[in-house]
């Protein structure tokens, strides 16, 4: 029995009880969804409710009564063991082993379907995250942001939702004149302004600027005049530090379907189309020479300058005409992947949302990430070989690999501060979660090998009434709960979720193979409970394979 079975035969429980007038309500009165949840000691029974505390005052009795009453309906239900009434009127469920058991056929025949479901159907998001400078390689932050929103769009979608991941490529702004001209002064050997950007990968694309204008045959960039030859090197480094950064999240397993430039907000008119709006909705003033959005009346902490005294856009201008431009676009939800260093940022984009006729923190979503600290040898890494200052993507998977520094940066919820041990990310210990989820799949794909060497075979029997171990109930469990797993972590924004849930569903499974054969010993004759077992080691194998997958992590058959 599915938990969306037994929902159903609860809520058949409480139909029949206002249909025999035990329960004094209308059919219209309950609620569209019953919600169960598992117990937190397995001796409660598979199942709890506590739908009798939801409704009885509602329908004049008490919460112990009406728990009672849909106990006495549950038990005669197939495929329910036994209903216990506990508590102030908490339902506590077991299934027999027959119903529960049923799980695994159902796993192995959904394959990579299962856990996914319509929860967020007919949303569309945009997914904005990373979104670094062109200025140099991604830093080790904007690595957590790769592995997590990645992660999350793969969450989001397996609720049936439309995701957009969009990149936003930061090329105007006097960043991108800093870069210019450290380009220049490391062409020209010189050392880089004060103001610059430093690093290996400066001088080496600098290099690469002159190599390529004079393979094409364009002049010498730098017998140009300054104002020529800074905009020579603007435009060519920053499509090529771009393409290095693509190319390092492509290598990563992160790829966008939008690259927004925002230059682009000020040379469509954008941002002039935007402001017109606000102000034709009356909350744009001048002062000062100056044009403001009253974001004050939206719970800012003060109003924001838009058009500077001198003619010249704030920053904030182009996030307002990128917001709108999302919406325009037919986004619903928009959601904002920010690094720690944009916390203020929160109060005005929300107001800018606000301003637009939107609902804060539904129509706009801000998630910021905190910090990512890596260790070795006991000790902090806080220089790249290649950029000089920072840690970036590439140090990470040079010494963990992709599949380590994905799970590690996505198995802790973004608003704490992580250290990664890059010792223990790169040893094959049990102490190593990655290692520890994905032995996991490698042991299921190794039992169903030695099965088929044994002559055991999943189609010639399945009878789920042979799972009786206290460890198969508790491995049917793990495997229960993945569906409600996946559409919390979408609902929540919280993929890390994910990530604990299959390091609970490997521990399961290595208790489950410590005491349950899938072979018989020696020449034993294959049973049907062998076969069963094979049934559920491949569902096991199957739910591992899809949770490693939306943490784009591969799932080894061997290791």
């Amino acid at each position: 029995m599915t938990p969306v079975e037994l929902i159903e035969a609860i809520r058949n429980a409480l139909i029949s009880s206002i249909e025999d007038g035990a329960l004094a309500l209308s059919v219209s009165d309950l609620p569209e969804q019953v919600h169960v949840e598992r117990p937190r000691q397995r001796e409660h029974g598979d199942w709890a409710t506590n739908i009798a505390l939801q409704l009885a005052k509602k329908g004049g009795t008490n919460p112990r009564a009406l728990a009672q009453e849909l106990a006495n309906r549950l038990g005669s239900t197939a495929g329910v063991a036994k209903v216990e009434v506990a508590g102030p009127g908490f339902l506590n469920i077991t299934l027999d082993a027959a119903a529960a058991g049923e799980l695994a056929k159902t796993i192995v025949e959904a394959g990579q379907d299962y856990g996914r479901s319509e929860t967020g159907a007919g949303k569309k998001i945009n997914l904005e995250f990373v979104s670094a400078n062109p200025t140099g390689p991604i830093h080790i932050g904007g690595t957590r942001w790769a592995a997590v929103g990645d992660s999350l769009a793969r969450v989001m979608e397996a609720t049936g939702a439309q995701v957009c991941r969009e990149y936003y490529f930061n090329d105007h702004g006097a960043q991108i004149d800093r870069f210019a001209r450290s380009l220049v002064a490391r062409a020209l050997g010189q050392d880089a302004p004060e103001d610059g950007y430093g690093g290996q990968y400066i001088q080496d694309i600098a290099d690469a600027v002159l190599a390529g204008a004079k393979e094409v045959g364009d002049p010498d960039p730098l017998t140009l005049d300054e104002a020529d030859r800074q905009e020579y090197f603007r435009a060519k480094g920053v499509d090529l530090m771009f393409a290095e950064i693509r190319k390092s999240l492509h290598e990563f397993g992160v790829d966008f379907d939008v690259y927004f430039h925002e230059n682009d907000l000020y040379t469509t008119g954008a941002v002039e189309r935007a402001i017109a709006r606000l102000e034709a909705a009356g909350h744009m003033f001048e002062q000062d020479g100056a044009k403001w959005l009253r974001t004050t009346t939206f719970g800012d902490d003060k109003d924001r300058v838009v058009i500077k005294s001198d003619g010249d856009a704030a920053y904030i201008a182009g996030d307002i005409a990128y917001y709108l431009d999302k919406r325009e676009r037919g986004f619903n939800e928009v959601v904002m992947m920010l690094g720690a260093d944009h916390h203020g940022y929160i109060g005005r984009l929300q107001a800018v949302c606000a301003a637009f006729g939107d609902e804060p923190h539904k129509n706009l979503e801000i998630l910021i990430g905190q910090m990512v600290n890596l260790v070795k040898d006991g000790e902090p890494v806080r220089m790249s070989k290649r950029a000089g200052t920072v840690v970036t993507l590439e140090d990470l998977v040079e010494a963990v690999g992709v599949d380590a520094a994905r799970y590690a940066l996505v198995r802790s919820s973004v608003d704490q501060s992580i250290d990664i041990d890059l010792d223990l990310l790169a040893a094959q210990t049990n102490e190593n979660p990655v290692f520890y989820v994905q032995y996991a799949h490698a042991r299921t794909a190794n039992v169903a090998r030695n099965a088929q060497a044994a002559g055991v075979r999943r189609e010639d029997a399945f009878a789920p009434e042979t799972l009786t171990h206290a460890t198969e109930s508790a491995l049917i469990g793990q495997l229960t709960e993945f569906p409600r797993v996946v559409a919390q972590a979408a609902e929540l924004r919280e993929p890390h979720r994910v990530a604990r849930y299959a390091e609970a569903l490997a521990g399961s499974y290595h208790k489950w193979y410590s005491e349950c054969r899938v072979t018989p010993i020696g020449d034993g004759e294959v049973t049907d409970t062998h076969r069963t077992r094979l049934w559920l080691n491949d569902a096991t194998r199957q739910v591992l394979a899809n949770a490693l997958n939306l943490l784009g992590v591969s799932a080894p058959e061997r290791m």
